[in-house]
């Protein structure tokens, strides 16, 4: 799917986007073109050093913002498959900072969208987040606006060779702002603070995110949001597994936070297929048909009121399993901690 062509991230510079560039420099050696578009000239520069131009002649740095609908076009000229990894995502700057966050996670969706509607683009595959299923807090409500922005785009691609999709999935092992790199630093303090005993969260790879993504680059219909089937975890196990010594401090959650997140909801369950490794959450519309997609990809539906969240799933990791993840994942953070 990638030979010869030309892909296009945003948010390029973040820990999905060099990952991602990581995997396609090294299995898709083929691919024409790989633009890594952000914003930050430091990270681009700091990216740089790892992956020089000089050495993936293919590989182009642009400076620009989602936000920024004229400098998204001229980036796209040319481009073949786009992946959509720019967002605004820590929660707390998002309830302090609304419409910061609405300007880059919902107007740049669309300003993406219409930039790509305008170039010959043929696949676009958006990452979204399990805090987008049932909202509660501003940045899973501009991530739910995005999703439903990229499935209803489908909708005016006319006779384009064009799809628009959606990966949805849970909290990425050691990604910038995530719990476990928090608890590596702070278990020299000799105290974690834990928000609720009871908390699950999802659990994917950087790895496992990127290879998500290219399948759905080369199997997605258009319009499905892909849901994979991961692991959950609790969150006083991974205190445990990092820092067995250490005293577990109840902080209480903040605001805008679950006990436990959801991937698909009850009301989501009529429009959900599975696919085996993956769940297919379809859009409803005429133009879809749930029973064509499952004889054309293998799937089949789940029951009415299926749900998937992190606190019922039957697949749970333990504290070993946890520890060798991190020692697998993570071995910098985890020796430097």
């Amino acid at each position: 799917m990638l030979q010869d062509k030309s892909i296009l991230i945003t948010g390029g510079t973040g820990s999905f986007g060099k990952a991602f560039v990581r995997r396609v420099l090294s299995d898709h050696p083929g691919i024409r073109r790989l633009v890594v578009y952000s914003r930050d000239e430091l990270k681009q520069y700091e990216m740089g050093l790892e992956f020089p131009e000089r050495r993936y002649p293919g590989l182009r740095y642009f400076i620009g913002d989602i936000r920024d609908e004229n400098r998204l076009r001229r980036a796209l000229e040319g481009i073949d498959v786009v992946v959509h990894a720019a967002a605004l995502k820590q929660v707390p700057a998002a309830e302090y900072n609304p419409f910061e966050c609405i300007k880059t996670n919902v107007i740049g969706a669309q300003n993406l969208v219409e930039a790509c509607l305008d170039q010959k683009v043929q696949r676009v595959v958006a990452l979204s987040t399990d805090k987008a299923a049932a909202p509660i807090n501003l940045y899973g409500a501009t991530k739910l606006c995005s999703d439903k922005l990229f499935v209803a785009a489908n909708n005016i691609r006319g006779a384009r060779d064009l799809r628009f999709s959606v990966v949805r999935y849970g909290n990425v092992m050691g990604s910038r702002g995530s719990v476990i790199p928090f608890f590596l630093k702070k278990r020299a303090e000799g105290v974690l603070p834990i928000t609720d005993p009871r908390m699950t969260r999802f659990n994917i790879s950087l790895q496992e995110g990127v290879e998500m993504v290219l399948w759905a680059i080369e199997h997605a219909w258009g319009g499905e949001i892909l849901v994979p089937k991961i692991p959950s975890y609790r969150i006083v196990d991974v205190a445990e597994a990092i820092a067995p010594g250490c005293r577990q401090e109840i902080v209480g959650i903040r605001a805008g936070e679950k006990i436990h997140e959801e991937m698909i909801t009850a009301s989501d369950s009529y429009n959900t297929v599975d696919l085996g490794r993956y769940y297919a959450i379809l859009p409803v519309n005429e133009q879809y048909g749930i029973d064509e997609y499952c004889q054309r990809r293998g799937g089949h539906r789940v029951q009415p009121g299926f749900a998937y969240n992190s606190g019922d799933n039957p697949e749970f990791l333990s504290v070993d399993d946890l520890r060798a993840l991190i020692a697998r994942h993570l071995p910098e953070l985890a020796e430097s901690a």
